[in-house]
């Protein structure tokens, strides 16, 4: 099955017409003629069939034959990570979290962050596109970019862990996880939370937890957080 994404698409829509990048890609890449059929999200669960109707290359225009509501996961994981100094490496976070099964991203602008400037646009593409390989039909929320005493002001819900590489007490986040519940990590940036940072994270009741024995990029340590939560929920 090939997933098409579209957020303006709605349980009420009975006729859709793809922009022209779509249509060009249905009709002329992958040959859709008038009576194939299609599959759509619109990123909030719901999964589309339909029809093409008119398969022009500018305006591919289909009808909508069926709609489900595909069931939620039985968690919700929110990764709060530091940009990584070269944007593609992020950009991989976010890829790979997506095929996994991610719910919530922030971007966390931390005292030693070497990128303190994001632009989200490409990042949103990027989800769409791994939502669609995946074949899922619910697109993960990108937050926008907060510092991270901002973030530590918010109300949580669940259980709320922070790794870090500081040689303190620390749990196993593996050994902490439990199965169908919120829960919020965060992931600092190359060179680590501060000590400062830690404290305050730990006052607002955030767990200190270590991934593994190894020190792990940035990238390499949001992934191995989310498919160990991906992991104690099969």
């Amino acid at each position: 099955m090939q997933l098409f994404y579209n957020s303006e698409i709605s349980e009420a829509s009975t006729q859709f017409t793809f922009d022209r990048e779509e249509s060009k890609h249905i009709v002329k890449v992958l040959r859709k003629k008038s009576g194939d059929s299609l599959h759509i999200t619109n990123g909030k669960g719901w999964l589309f069939t339909a029809e093409v109707s008119v398969p022009n290359i500018n305006k591919c225009t289909v009808n909508i034959v069926s709609k489900t509501l595909q069931p939620q996961k039985k968690y919700h994981l929110h990764l709060a990570v530091a940009p990584t100094k070269m944007n593609d490496r992020y950009e991989w976070f976010l890829e790979k979290a997506t095929e996994i099964g991610i719910d919530s991203i922030t971007p966390i602008i931390c005292e030693h962050s070497e990128r303190k400037v994001i632009k989200t646009d490409r990042f949103e593409r990027i989800l769409q596109s791994a939502t669609k390989q995946s074949l899922s039909c619910y697109l993960p929320q990108l937050n926008t970019p907060v510092n991270f005493k901002e973030f530590l002001n918010q109300k949580f819900t669940g259980d709320l862990y922070i790794a870090h590489c500081e040689e303190t007490d620390r749990k196993s986040l593996k050994k902490q996880l439990k199965p169908k519940t919120n829960i919020t990590i965060l992931i600092g940036p190359e060179g680590d939370f501060s000590t400062k940072e830690i404290i305050q994270a730990t006052e607002n009741n955030f767990i200190p937890v270590t991934l593994g024995k190894t020190r792990l990029r940035t990238e390499t340590a949001a992934i191995v957080a989310c498919h160990s939560v991906a992991f104690i929920n099969e």
